[in-house]
């Protein structure tokens, strides 16, 4: 019995194109389920090791992504990818959210502990 096709999001498909085009046209994908927000394709790029991600439904998407984009292939966080990781100021403020436009913060419930 043939194995359904698997819908490939042309928007991710497309936007990871452009990111490779501007990444020296290869990167390494790292595939993270989170849960029911389906699967972050992080790609860490050939030169500069930049950041972006992209998200999908789920592993199987996620997988089907990365066999249509030629350039692409599929990594895991190990020492020598992270060590090429870049993570420029925007990414990390993306990545903190809310507590990115904070100027202040609350005193630390344990701060007694730690004077």
């Amino acid at each position: 019995m043939a194995e359904p096709s698997v819908k490939v999001p042309s928007d991710v498909v497309g936007s990871i194109r452009g990111f490779l085009k501007k990444q020296g046209g290869s990167a390494t994908a790292v595939l993270q389920p989170v849960g029911e927000a389906g699967v972050r394709i992080t790609l860490v790029g050939e030169d500069g090791g930049l950041l972006g991600d992209r998200m999908v439904d789920d592993m199987t998407t996620a997988k089907a992504v990365v066999d249509s984009v030629d350039g692409l292939e599929v990594g895991e966080w190990d020492r020598e990818l992270t060590s090429v990781a870049n993570v420029r100021p925007a990414h990390w403020r993306k990545m903190a959210g809310w507590v990115a436009k904070q100027k202040r913060f609350p005193q630390a419930r344990n701060s007694r502990i730690l004077d």
